[in-house]
C-alpha cells in the first residue's frame, strides 16, 4: 500500500494569517489516504482534507502566479480547461496562457478595479478552485493575501504551490469518486501484492476485462473476492497504464441463473456467455444470467466448439419519463423538445435496464462529441445523468450510431445504446416494429429486433487474450 498525507487547514477570518506560509503554520491537522496505488491515495487524502474532487458541475478556477512559477502554471490550466473548467487569470498569467494557446479570461486585481476584480469574481459564485503563488506574507494590503484570505471566507480551494495544484487536476480527471475508493483496513494491510488472472474479451469493439468469481468454489485457482471492482475499473481500465478496456466485470455463481454479472451492458454480457460456455460451466446453448436489471436468457453460436456470437433477451424497453428516469412530463418521452448544453434538440428517451438519450440527426463522423456527450451526460434534465446515442438512420433497416457512455465518454459500441437507439427508432416512425434493425457503429454490426414483448440483441463474443496482474 501507499500512503500519502494532506495537510488540513483551518483559519480564523479575522487573523492575518496568510495560507501561503510554511506547512508547520498553515496546518491544523492532517489526514492519511491509504490505497495500492499512489493516484487513489492522493485522491482519498485530498478528499479528506475537504477538496471537492468532483468530475460534474465544473465552474472555474482563478489562477495569479508568480513570475518564476508562470511557465509552469501553463499545464496546471491546460489540464483543468480540458476538464471542463473555465480558466480566469491575472493580466501577466494571462498573457503566458494565452501565447501558449490556452483560452482564459483576463480579471482585473483588486488595485486595478474596484468594482470588477478577483475578488468580485470568487464573490459571484464561478470559481471552484484558487491557484495564487504570489508573494507571501501578513501585509493585509497585498493583493495576493487578499485574494487567498477571500479564498478561505468563501470556502474556495486555495491551492499554494504548482505541485498541489497539479495533483488536484490529475485527481479529478482520475475517475476516482466516493463509490469507487476501497476502505482499508490498517489493521489487516496485506504485505505484499496479490496475483489475479483475468480475461480480456470484447463484442463489437466494446472491450472488458473480466475475472473469474466463478472457479473459486471448484477450486480452479478463481479469484475468491474482489471488495472493490469500481476502483479496480479505474486503475485498469486505463488504455494506457492499465490493461485498457471499456469496464471491469466479475463473473460470479447465481443461485437463481446460470452466472452473475454486476451491471446490465449487451456486450458484456455477451462474453460472459462465452466464457462460461467455453470454460465448461455451462455447456448448453440457452443460458440464463443474473444482472442487476433481473436474469437474462441468451442463445449462444458456436464453432468448432467454442462460441462467436450470442443473442440476449433484453426484455422490455421502458419509455416512462419517471422510470427512465428524466424530468419530463408525460406518459412517454419519444420526439421531445429539450435544452441541453444552450442548445434545442429533439430527443428520445429509453431504458434498457440503463438510461439513454437518443437524438436522429446527420453528420455523425463531423459531430464533436468530446463537447456534446458531457452537456447530455451531466444535463440536470438526467437524475442519474445519461448515456447518449447520435444516430443516423440510413433507411428502414439501417441506422449508424455514435455513443457518449456515462462514466466512460465515447466507446466503439454499446449494446444498450444500439437497443436504445432501435427502439426509439420504431417509435418515431423509422423503423418497424419486429423485424431486424442492424445498428452499424464504430465497433462494427448489432442485430436489434423490438417487439411488443421485448428487444433482443445479437451480435459476436471474442475473446482477445489472457493474463495475469499483480494488484
Amino acid at each position: 500500500y501507499i500512503a500519502v498525507k494532506v495537510p488540513v487547514f483551518s483559519f480564523s477570518k479575522l487573523s492575518n494569517v496568510d495560507n501561503a506560509l510554511g506547512p508547520e503554520m498553515k496546518s491544523t491537522g492532517e489526514v492519511l489516504g491509504i490505497a495500492p496505488s499512489l493516484q487513489e491515495a492522493l485522491f482519498k487524502g485530498l478528499l479528506a482534507a475537504g477538496y471537492k474532487l468532483s468530475s460534474k458541475n465544473h465552474s472555474g478556477v482563478l489562477i495569479t502566479v508568480k513570475d518564476p512559477d508562470k511557465i509552469e502554471a501553463v499545464d496546471v490550466a491546460k489540464k483543468f480547461s480540458d476538464l471542463g473548467y473555465k480558466v480566469y487569470a491575472t493580466q501577466g498569467t494571462y498573457d503566458v496562457l494565452t501565447r501558449a494557446g490556452i483560452s482564459c479570461v483576463s480579471v482585473k486585481k483588486l488595485h486595478e478595479d474596484d468594482n470588477n476584480n478577483t475578488v468580485t469574481l470568487m464573490e459571484s459564485g464561478k470559481i471552484n478552485f484558487v491557484l495564487s503563488t504570489s508573494a507571501k506574507g501578513r501585509i493585509p494590503t497585498r493583493d495576493s493575501v487578499k485574494i487567498r484570505r477571500k479564498a478561505v471566507e468563501r470556502g474556495i480551494p486555495c491551492l499554494t504551490s504548482i505541485d498541489t495544484a497539479n495533483a488536484v487536476a490529475d485527481s479529478i480527471r482520475s475517475g476516482y469518486s466516493e463509490k469507487t475508493i476501497e476502505l482499508i483496513d490498517i489493521n489487516n494491510m496485506r504485505k505484499s501484492k496479490m496475483s489475479y488472472s483475468f480475461c480480456k474479451m470484447y463484442g463489437c469493439g466494446n472491450d472488458y476485462i473480466y475475472f473469474d468469481c466463478f472457479s473459486d468454489i471448484d477450486g480452479k485457482g478463481g479469484v475468491s473476492r474482489i471488495d472493490n471492482p469500481q476502483g479496480l475499473s479505474v486503475a485498469l481500465a486505463d488504455r494506457h497504464m492499465g490493461i485498457g478496456g471499456d469496464g471491469v466485470v466479475l463473473i460470479c455463481r447465481s443461485d437463481v441463473a446460470d452466472g452473475s454479472e454486476g451491471e446490465m451492458g449487451g456486450n458484456s454480457i455477451r462474453c460472459v456467455a462465452k466464457f462460461l460456455y467455453d470454460k465448461g460451466f455451462v455447456r448448453k446453448d440457452t443460458m440464463t444470467i443474473e444482472t442487476l436489471s433481473g436474469i437474462k436468457t441468451l442463445n449462444v453460436s458456436t464453432r468448432d466448439g467454442k462460441v462467436v456470437a450470442a443473442g440476449v433477451d433484453m426484455g422490455k424497453a421502458i419509455l416512462s419519463p419517471e422510470k427512465i428516469p428524466v424530468l419530463l412530463d408525460g406518459e412517454r418521452a419519444v420526439g421531445r423538445e429539450a435544452e441541453i448544453g444552450g442548445k434545442k434538440y429533439k430527443i428520445t428517451a429509453v431504458s434498457m435496464g440503463n438510461p439513454h438519450c437518443v437524438v436522429f440527426t446527420e453528420g455523425l463522423d463531423g459531430l464533436d462529441l468530446e463537447k456534446i456527450g458531457p452537456e447530455f451526460e451531466n444535463s440536470p434534465l438526467f437524475p442519474e445523468r445519461t448515456n447518449t446515442e447520435f444516430v443516423t438512420v440510413l433507411d428502414d433497416h439501417t441506422l449508424k450510431m455514435r455513443v457518449w457512455e456515462r462514466g466512460n465518454g465515447e466507446t466503439r459500441a454499446c449494446g444498450t445504446g444500439a437497443c436504445a437507439a432501435a427502439v426509439a427508432a420504431v417509435e418515431n416512425g423509422y423503423c418497424k416494429k419486429g423485424e431486424e434493425i442492424t445498428v452499424k457503429l464504430r465497433g462494427g454490426d448489432l442485430v436489434i429486433t423490438y417487439t411488443d414483448d421485448n428487444v433482443y440483441l445479437y451480435g459476436d463474443a471474442i475473446k482477445a487474450f489472457e493474463g495475469t496482474i499483480e494488484l
